[in-house]
């Protein structure tokens, strides 16, 4: 298995940050098998979504009302609300795995893969991705 870590910033605010740039990248020339994006934060997730004509910015809402920063979290280090950012890897984990052929990821159309991050309070991510040949 070959495995990288990269970096990426997501800045101060919540973010949906496509990912499926550096994912082809990294799979490009590789043959078949499957490619594991891992991140390794407690309070950031992977999902494989549409971005670009809403979607990221109705997941962010979506979140806001699963998970209100108003809630009377137990978890209360950082910024408030801080606690959600915690329970947010248990509704969008942490890890997609996502089929390569020829070198190609396998995605639909529409589909993007894509770090959640509603952490405000942490601006640096790692993200580990990792090709298993087939």
């Amino acid at each position: 298995m070959d495995s990288e870590l990269i970096a990426v910033r997501t800045g101060t605010r919540e973010v949906v940050l496509d990912l499926t740039s550096r994912c082809e990248e990294f799979v490009s020339g590789r043959g078949d098998g499957l490619l594991h994006v891992f991140v390794p934060h407690a309070t950031a997730g992977v999902a494989i979504l549409e971005t670009g004509a809403g979607s990221d910015t109705d997941l962010l809402r979506v979140l806001e009302e699963l998970l209100p920063r108003d809630f009377a979290w137990r978890h209360r280090h950082g910024t408030p609300g801080h606690g959600r950012d915690h329970v947010l890897p248990a509704i969008i984990p942490p890890y997609a795995t996502v089929p390569v052929l020829g070198g190609q990821l396998t995605l639909g159309t529409w589909q993007s893969i894509c770090l959640v991050d509603t952490n405000v309070d942490n601006p640096e991510r790692q993200v580990r991705l990792s090709f298993l040949a087939g």
